[in-house]
């Protein structure tokens, strides 16, 4: 689903489309393989519902998981959305240190928040 772009940030192909929902999200399924994949250190009893950091346009959104998400596909709040939406979009996924970074300055901790 995604490949190494760069020192930080992953790039995949998603379809984006907004939703009425207050968070972006994908589908459940696919949210637990990327954290398991890209996230996990292999040490211990792991999250895999940790937020993942996506880039989408100029702004990085944390997106969690949903099961009624179709696979492969990001949905975003209205209010994130652009009028060219629904649309195949290219996506940066933070890699897990960056990912960490941004949601700290969000305010998210990772063994207290979901």
């Amino acid at each position: 689903m995604f490949e190494r772009f760069s020192s930080g940030y992953y790039l995949g192909e998603l379809y984006v489309e907004p939703h009425d929902g207050e968070r972006a999200v994908i589908q459940r399924v696919d949210h637990e393989h990327v954290n398991e994949q890209l996230y996990a250190d292999g040490e211990g009893v792991e999250r895999l519902d940790a937020p993942l950091v996506m880039k989408v346009g100029g702004g990085h959104i944390p997106v969690g998981g949903d099961e009624d998400v179709p696979s492969g596909t990001l949905a975003i709040p209205q209010e994130l959305a652009d009028d060219a939406l629904p649309d195949r979009r290219n996506v940066l996924l933070a890699d897990a240190d960056r990912a960490e970074t941004l949601l700290r300055w969000e305010g998210w901790e990772p063994h207290v928040n979901a």
